[in-house]
């Protein structure tokens, strides 16, 4: 983005079924405790995708996008210089930010919970307001709030696999981290999109001992297995396959990242006695399932929700990729390259192949 320039792009979503409204703003000073940043690569989420659908809501007009990757343009008073690593941050820096900010001070934030601040302000999901038109990650620049926590690029990892960094690999670290040491266990891992495998990648990283992936479409078997999976399933085959391989016990960890009600049962079934079911995928409402209290109470089972992630946890998801980025065929997860221009395009295209990431590069 040139210096010079005192006004920039942004794509504002409307409601479902309206088409995106590409619009001039004029480029924001940063505050108090604000970074301005250039982004360089936004990918289209999973929960764009639903809003854009009228799957859920959020406020209109808005800038969505958050899974967003930039360089930094200007700091603004008392703005942190160094990232959530200590490393030290400068104009230029190439950088991505947690997909919320959290105040620090509230019940939560106290309580270790800053992904459900009190006053969260979240990337993509506020409706735009004078002065904070770049809230979302589909325009030429994005405003980071005070509170928003910072990690630097490493220079050998892509854009495109970056962007995705603070949302989908960003959550199954916080998954994996809630799970406990992955090392030695049985992980499965129930939906083979964007987040599953990259649970399979992270959870083979972490040296888990098996890793069995699962997907109604068999055709996810070749990817999964690339991905890092020692078995592939359909959810029919799963139960026997996790008993045959845990000498009947059952996984020692589960990780639900499909958001079918049908895929959240499966992972409590076959979770073993004392394991941990993490259930990540369920981002919208309607769904339910049974829970007999008895099988709770006797398997002594362990169910986290996951809901977002803690700052640390991008930091993990950074260091992932930094250091196993070129392992695992990541690049097959891309779903095309798109211009700001031709957003409209762009996210019919990601919603004809479910389970990549679209970019659009502004």
């Amino acid at each position: 983005m040139r210096t010079e320039r005192t006004r920039a792009l942004a794509a504002v979503f409307s409601g479902h079924g309206e088409p995106f409204r590409l619009k001039e703003f004029p480029i924001p000073s940063p505050g108090a405790g604000e970074l301005l940043v250039e982004i360089t690569c936004s990918t289209i989420c999973g929960s764009d995708l639903h809003t854009w659908h009228g799957r859920r809501e959020e406020p209109t007009p808005c800038v969505l996008g958050h899974e967003i990757v930039g360089r930094i343009l200007a700091f603004g008073a008392g703005a942190p210089r160094i990232d959530l690593k200590g490393q030290p941050i400068h104009e230029g820096d190439r950088i991505t930010w947690t997909l919320a900010a959290s105040c620090g001070e509230c019940f939560f934030c106290r309580r270790g919970l800053p992904q459900k601040c009190e006053h969260l302000f979240k990337y993509g999901h506020s409706a735009i307001a004078p002065g904070r038109e770049f809230s979302g990650g589909f325009a030429e620049c994005c405003l980071l709030s005070a509170g928003t926590g910072v990690v630097r690029v490493p220079d050998p990892v892509s854009d495109t696999l970056a962007a995705p960094a603070n949302c989908a690999v960003a959550t199954v670290a916080a998954a994996c981290r809630l799970g406990g040491p992955l090392e030695g266990s049985s992980v499965a891992v129930l939906g083979a999109g964007v987040l599953g495998l990259t649970a399979c990648a992270m959870a083979r990283a972490l040296g888990a001992a098996e890793v069995v992936a699962c997907d109604l479409d068999p055709d996810r078997e070749a990817l999964a297995l690339d991905f890092g999976a020692s078995r592939f399933a359909t959810p029919d085959e799963l139960g026997d396959m996790a008993l045959d391989l845990t000498a009947g016990r059952g996984a020692d960890i589960s990780m639900e990242s499909s958001g079918a009600a049908e895929a959240v049962r499966g992972a409590l079934d076959v979770t073993r006695t004392g394991g941990t079911a993490i259930i990540a995928g369920t981002t919208t409402p309607g769904q339910s399932i049974s829970l007999d209290p008895n099988q709770l109470v006797r398997r002594m089972l362990n169910i986290r929700g996951l809901h977002n992630y803690a700052p640390t946890d991008l930091v993990s998801a950074m260091d992932f990729l930094g250091e196993h980025g070129e392992r695992f065929p990541f690049e097959q997860l891309g779903g095309g390259r798109f211009d700001l221009e031709r957003i409209d395009n762009a996210f019919r295209h990601s919603s004809e192949h479910p389970g990549l990431r679209t970019a659009i590069l502004p």
